[in-house]
């Protein structure tokens, strides 16, 4: 059974991925701005908390760059998709659309461990406080 790839079919990936990047900008804008406060907050008293907390926010942000590349991958293969069929090259426009869906799962894979990342950045505060508490 084949399955008819119109100019539609990729397109349908375009709202999609406008909308994954905005979200992935926004994730980056907003480790970005963490990054700020603990960049001034190191200056202000250096903490041994700190650290591991650098190192889980160095991995988110290759993280979220390697998601935001393979997004714009996914995208570029979806426009490149549209051409082949345009030119009217059908089975090299089935396997790039079929890249551009393993890109994006790729892409979407990376964002959910980036989002359990995001939650051991959380577990390192919420030890620190644990630690505090129980010293006083």
């Amino acid at each position: 059974m084949t399955l008819e790839l119109t100019l539609s079919t990729p397109a349908l990936l375009f709202p999609t991925v406008s909308l994954l990047m905005l979200a992935y900008t926004n994730r980056f804008l907003g480790l970005a701005a963490i990054i700020r406060k603990l960049h001034g907050d190191w200056k202000v008293s250096p903490d041994p908390i700190f650290l591991e907390q650098i190192q889980n926010l160095r991995n988110r942000l290759r993280l979220i760059r390697d998601m935001q590349t393979l997004g714009i991958l996914a995208l570029l293969l979806c426009v490149v998709c549209m051409t082949l069929l345009l030119l009217g090259f059908a089975v090299a426009a089935r396997w790039t659309f079929a890249s551009s869906l393993l890109l994006m799962t790729a892409s979407l894979g990376l964002s959910l461990w980036e989002i359990q990342l995001s939650g051991g950045a959380l577990n390192l505060h919420l030890r620190d406080i644990e630690t505090r508490h129980d010293r006083k």
